[in-house]
């Protein structure tokens, strides 16, 4: 009995058609444009529609707030003022002065017996047992004499006099720790816009994923905590030597899904001035980005779906159209369908934190963070050391 063997003209004609047009980077490409929907959709879309935490009804706590400082004194002329005279029934701010030499010390003398709210605490000429502002922070708290602690810089000012009221009301019966946003001021020019554009995209990531029951920072700018769980999970002991990671190390350690909550009204946004060159940023972009390394591994997992995403989103896009050009609208079709599902997500997120005058820019910023993830990515995987200033 002969058996009859199937040429390829012979095979049925959807074999035919898909052998002829297989393309490995269209595939490819669709799967890295749905891992990074997926991403986004499943942590965003969280900050975006999510519920705004209402107030708890519970008593309000009282906190301490707690700026550290080292040659501030025209800051904390402008800003810590406006941190007394916050609308709250039981505060106190207590200033840790590490050894300024500017006029920081005098100024804070004289306010001091003006404002029975203000505590001085100064570090002192010792031995520092913790790299950059550590040290300092560890004696603010302390000195605390109230059971939450509520952190901020000499640089920054609150939206308002509701800063500290707001942010408390984030607290609920097993609430330990409260994110807040930390924008920068709005100014002209690009270096501006970068700067906020980044600032927002962090904040969108951090905030987004706390709500997702998987808080992995804060910013020490706006950021509070239980002074007993400071204490109870011994500080920062665990990296005391490196200069930075007083917030996003310590909440990376102690911040659980049942624990931290986030607070997005308005209200209680920190301000502060933002760079005025690119030298200054990109340096402080590298020492922000210098304490990823030390994340929890899930955390770095999920984290770095993003950029590598991202990047492969630009890479593949001309490989697929190339493979197989008369396909072109397929590969271009997902892009513009995952253009259009990031529109939506962040626009929502930037009304929610102010940010609406960044939307014409979202396109741009998302081929820009393709370079700029390249320029950093030497500070996020090797060790350098920055000092704090």
């Amino acid at each position: 009995m002969s058996v009859a063997v199937l040429r390829p003209c012979q095979l049925p004609y959807f074999c035919c058609v898909f052998m002829d047009s297989f393309n490995i980077f269209l595939y490819i490409y669709a799967a890295v444009v749905f891992i990074q929907l997926l991403h986004h959709l499943f942590f965003y879309s969280r900050l975006a529609w999510g519920r705004t935490a209402k107030p708890s009804g519970q008593e309000l706590p009282g906190v301490s707030v707690i700026v550290c400082a080292r040659n501030e004194d025209t800051n904390l002329k402008q800003h810590l003022p406006l941190l007394l005279r916050q609308d709250y029934p039981a505060f106190e701010v207590i200033v840790v002065d590490d050894n300024s030499d500017d006029g920081t010390v005098e100024y804070l003398y004289y306010l001091a017996e003006k404002e029975p709210l203000l505590k001085r605490v100064k570090v002192g000429n010792v031995n520092k047992p913790m790299a950059g502002k550590k040290f300092p922070l560890t004696l603010g708290i302390k000195a605390a004499q109230y059971p939450v602690v509520l952190l901020t810089d000499a640089d920054c000012a609150p939206a308002s006099d509701q800063w500290i009221r707001t942010m408390m009301q984030g607290y609920q019966a097993h609430t330990e720790v409260v994110l807040g946003y930390a924008p920068f001021h709005k100014l002209a020019g690009w270096l501006n816009k970068t700067i906020r554009f980044e600032t927002f995209f962090a904040g969108m990531n951090y905030l987004s994923y706390a709500k997702a029951g998987m808080p992995y920072m804060g910013v020490g700018r706006n950021l509070s905590y239980k002074t007993g769980m400071f204490f109870r999970y011994g500080g920062f002991a665990d990296h005391r030597e490196l200069p930075s990671g007083d917030d996003d190390l310590f909440i990376n350690k102690i911040a659980r899904r049942k624990n931290t909550r986030v607070v997005t009204d308005s209200n209680s946004f920190m301000y502060s001035a933002p760079k005025e060159t690119w030298t200054d940023w990109k340096y402080q972009k590298q020492r922000h980005l210098s304490t990823a390394r030390y994340y929890r591994p899930l955390h770095k997992f999920f984290l770095s779906l993003q950029p590598v995403t991202q990047i492969l989103v630009y890479l593949l896009l001309p490989l697929a159209v190339w493979k197989d050009p008369a396909f072109w609208y397929v590969p271009a079709g997902l892009f513009l369908f995952r253009w259009i599902i990031n529109r939506i997500l962040y626009t929502s997120v930037m009304r929610k934190l102010d940010e609406k005058d960044l939307v014409p820019f979202i396109e741009v910023f998302d081929l820009l963070q393709v370079f700029y993830y390249f320029r950093f990515f030497k500070a996020a995987v090797v060790k350098t050391r920055y000092r704090w200033n």
